[in-house]
């Protein structure tokens, strides 16, 4: 039912914004929680893969309760994320304002300690993985935008393989300015520049998980 109504919320959104100007429609679908939104009209983003990954059941308990060490984990080698754990997987958003100079892709230093960090956590959990995604408000053009993005994300997963992570365990993926998770507005608009990972099972662990043997 909460998808459902997620949906028709999304879509009455689309028909409403083809009067509106670009702040206008992010601060619309920021509203009404443009990540939400997301996950309803795009299995491959953040929300709608954690939500696909959840398996339930006594399986889904004991991959939960391994996602749960695995957040605290995180939270405590990367204070400056915001760490949430979401149905069996966890979402880790990063604050673009302190990984990036305005415009740019080069990694700061103080978010390479932070991704180095998370790095270690991330090899002792060898049977996870990760997606990237690059996000941005809705200054500047579109396009520009979505160029960003993809930089941004493939710079985090690129360097997340540098201290080890095996790249057949990233996805990364870019949506610019077309998923704000806040309203685009001046008191909010800078949330919205943002990485985001999402860490689930891969098939090893959701068979093990279902054999019992985690």
């Amino acid at each position: 039912m909460k998808k459902l109504i997620i949906f028709s919320l999304a879509i009455t959104l689309c028909m409403g914004c083809a009067s509106m100007n670009k702040q206008q429609k992010g601060t619309a679908i920021g509203a009404a929680g443009g990540a939400a939104i997301g996950a309803a009209v795009s299995k491959g983003s953040i929300w709608g893969v954690l939500a696909g990954a959840a398996i339930g059941g006594a399986a889904g308990n004991l991959i939960g309760k391994k996602m749960d060490k695995q957040a605290q984990e995180l939270e405590q080698a990367i204070p400056t994320a915001e760490v949430n754990r979401v149905n069996e997987g966890i979402n880790v958003t990063f604050d673009a304002a302190l990984a990036f100079q305005i415009n740019s892709a080069e990694i700061s230093d103080s978010y390479k300690d932070d991704l180095r960090s998370a790095a270690e956590v991330f090899k002792k959990y060898e049977d996870t993985n990760l997606l990237i995604e690059g996000h941005t408000d809705d200054s500047g053009a579109d396009d520009y935008n979505m160029q960003l993005s993809e930089k941004r994300a493939k710079a985090v997963g690129d360097f997340l393989v540098s201290q080890g992570i095996d790249r057949s365990r990233i996805t990364e993926k870019w949506y610019g300015e077309t998923q704000p998770k806040y309203p685009n507005d001046d008191a909010n608009r800078a949330k919205n520049r943002r990485v985001e990972l999402a860490i689930y099972a891969n098939e090893d662990m959701q068979q093990q998980a279902k054999e019992g043997k985690l």
